[in-house]
């Protein structure tokens, strides 16, 4: 078995495969962890959760609890944020996937034939072979970026001293998030988005992110084209296609991710491929060589296009277990999958959008709400904002379902649990009191509450009360 790419898919792959017994071989040319673990998720959520101590310290004197304003230690920032990777590290380590028995090659890999993989000036001709390159963030084409110094996910954390002045390029999960934490930490923060920021999100579900990050001082600057970028006395100037000029002292690229292609050899391999990905089946195997898969976010299963989440690395490292190791049916859906937006408040979706169902046709749609203004627990901390909503069939199956609020990440599993099912198993479940998943419970009660007071009903319940 050779893997190309240590990250979140990779990894695994590795480990299922040692752990069953097969000789594995894992090439990684980078960090071992990849963006997940180096540059992506663990990263921003520790500097997100730094960025969180110092709002909730601002806004203490809800509580009766008076403090002065956080001063923020950048170097103690940084050293958050590298403690963090450093404690996962050994979980990811070569050492670690040494002694499971798998053989790692520090090395950048690339196919020279159908069978073989070239790296570190050695040939390795393999049985199977999963290609799990990841991903990289996009750099557009705009003019005057190439004159000019920028960052993205993989720099922006090497940054010894806070942003004078941050300017993002982007308004998708990324963008708003290192917008909101660097704001929070005291940086001026610009976003310039060409559509409307969380443009992928429930609509529902964005404006009260957009009142947070205003509220944090972020200033947005949305259906804004940028023209042109150049060098500036404070660092940086962005100009939008209205004229609009932004001078900044350092510029965030966050505008998506692209797969890491390049380098490969997937032609001398006959792997099909397009900018989107690794053609695969549903079952993630290559459509043009049956020797290879792909998984994580390099691979885009039947037209799907590929999802660059860690738990879909996840996802994809079982179906590649079950597929080819065992032989077993197994093939992708996405129709559960759950994402968060870890801004303050969080926007989490499970499923598809209202939007999304109604463009592929269907129309027996039921929509429920619940705010999470009469939620107990969230008055009770005094975060009382957001919504749940949710979209099922006419029998009351769950599709999908959209949140925003404070931490409604952590209600994002229950719901992809229920994606399919009738809406009556949340409904009548027995939950914690006082908890925020409350919310979810009340909203799955409200599709039935219509029948339940209708005036049949109404009428049985008359006649019963008569009975002894």
């Amino acid at each position: 078995m050779a893997i190309i790419g240590a990250g979140a898919a990779g990894l695994s792959v590795a480990a299922i495969s040692a752990g069953l017994g097969l000789k594995a071989v894992l090439f990684e040319k980078g960090e071992m962890g990849g963006d997940c673990l180096n540059y992506g998720c663990v990263p921003s959520k520790a500097l997100l959760a730094a960025a969180h101590a110092a709002a909730e310290a601002r806004r203490a004197h809800r509580y009766g609890i008076r403090l002065p304003p956080p001063v923020v230690d950048w170097g103690g920032v940084n050293a958050h944020v590298e403690g963090a990777i450093a404690a996962i590290a050994p979980n990811d380590s070569v050492e670690r996937f040494t002694a499971m028995g798998v053989t790692v090659v520090q090395a950048m890999a690339r196919f020279v034939a159908p069978d073989t993989i070239e790296a570190a000036g050695r040939r390795h001709t393999f049985r199977r072979a999963v290609i799990a390159a990841g991903s990289a963030a996009v750099v557009p084409p705009i003019p005057g970026l190439g004159e000019v110094p920028f960052l993205t996910n993989e720099t922006l954390f090497g940054l010894t001293e806070a942003p004078g002045h941050l300017v993002i390029i982007g308004g998708g999960p990324i963008g708003l998030e290192m917008a909101q934490a660097h704001a929070r930490l005291g940086c001026r923060v610009t976003v310039v988005e060409g559509f409307a920021i969380a443009g992928r999100e429930e609509p529902e579900c964005v404006p009260p992110l957009r009142d947070a990050l205003v509220a944090d001082g972020v200033a947005l600057h949305e259906g804004a084209k940028v023209a042109a970028v150049a060098r500036a006395e404070a660092g940086v100037a962005v100009t939008l296609e209205d004229g609009t000029r932004v001078e900044g002292t350092h510029l965030l690229l966050a505008v998506g991710r692209a797969a890491r292609l390049d380098g490969l050899g997937l032609e001398a391999a006959g792997v099909e491929f397009s900018p989107r990905g690794v053609k695969t089946t549903l079952a993630l195997r290559s459509v043009s060589n049956r020797r290879v898969w792909a998984a994580g976010d390099i691979a885009d299963p039947e037209g799907l296009g590929p999802r660059a989440f860690t738990h879909v690395c996840s996802q994809h490292a079982g179906i590649i277990a079950r597929s080819m190791l065992f032989r077993l049916p197994a093939k992708v859906s996405y129709d559960a999958l759950p994402r968060v937006t870890y801004t303050d408040p969080e926007i989490a979706q499970i499923g598809p959008t209202e939007a999304e169902l109604r463009a592929a046709g269907r129309d027996d749609l039921t929509i429920t709400r619940w705010p999470l203004a009469e939620n107990d627990r969230l008055i009770a901390e005094g975060r009382a904002e957001g919504l749940v909503k949710l979209v099922a069939d006419r029998k009351g199956r769950l599709l999908g379902a959209s949140l925003v609020g404070p931490g409604v990440g952590n209600m994002a599993g229950m719901f992809a649990l229920l994606i399919g099912r009738k809406l009556s198993a949340l409904a009548g479940a027995v939950l914690p009191y006082p908890t925020a998943q409350e919310a979810g419970k009340r909203a799955a009660s409200e599709f039935y509450t219509p029948k339940l007071l209708s005036a049949p009903v109404k009428r049985l319940v008359g006649l019963l009360k008569h009975l002894p």
